[in-house]
């Protein structure tokens, strides 16, 4: 195992825990991964992002055939679409957190902009977000529907369910979603109160300055 590939793993082990501890990913919810030279490394499946082992994190070829380590993430799935589709990508996180998991639950939204852009942070970490229909947990149909989408978009809101989204490494995935946790929860703080959203001219803007 490379230096670089173990760095990574306690990489994967420091935002675990950091995302455990402020209650992001309850339980055994939630899962990470980084594409590396000969695969991607995955968090186990059942496991607690707050209790992390380096050396027992998966590892998968890019078809999605288990390699090393422990059984992966019964979502691994839904990394390999991301993957499949986007380049630019070398991580993909899940949460199951809370304020993203409620507006998945909503019938009121829509599906191109289950989000409005209140904050320029939102867009330049997230882009535009699109919300997926509801498919059972570990149904493989859930990866067609997120691999027909990945190259427009990077965020995606998965309907009663949770958010996934891609990032150029660990560190931008694993923000870009902790933003879209945040922005969520600002949502319903709002809810019903005169709001100043940014304007159609200003998410063009920071789209044409910032890339995540």
């Amino acid at each position: 195992m490379s230096t670089a590939e173990n760095r990574i793993r306690e990489q994967m082990v420091v935002h675990g825990e950091s995302l455990y501890r402020r209650g992001l990913v309850p339980g055994s919810s939630g899962n990470l991964s980084v594409r590396v030279d000969d695969g991607i490394l995955v968090t186990p499946t059942n496991s607690c992002m707050g209790r992390l082992d380096p050396a027992t994190i998966a590892k998968l070829d890019l078809t999605g055939k288990h390699k090393s380590g422990d059984p992966p993430s019964k979502e691994a799935f839904l990394h390999l679409a991301f993957y499949r589709q986007r380049t630019d990508t070398t991580s993909v996180a899940h949460l199951h957190s809370c304020h993203a998991v409620a507006l998945a639950c909503r019938e009121d939204i829509d599906p191109e902009q289950p989000i409005a852009a209140m904050t320029p942070y939102f867009v330049m970490k997230l882009g535009r977000l699109k919300l997926l229909p509801y498919f059972p947990p570990g149904d493989k149909a859930l990866a067609d529907a997120v691999e027909a989408v990945a190259q427009d978009y990077r965020s995606i809101l998965l309907a009663n369910h949770g958010p996934v989204v891609a990032g150029r490494d660990l560190d931008a995935a694993v923000y870009a979603i902790e933003e879209l946790e945040e922005a969520a929860k600002l949502q319903f703080m709002l809810e019903g109160k005169p709001t100043r959203l940014l304007s159609e001219q200003q998410i063009r803007d920071l789209a044409d300055r910032f890339t995540s």
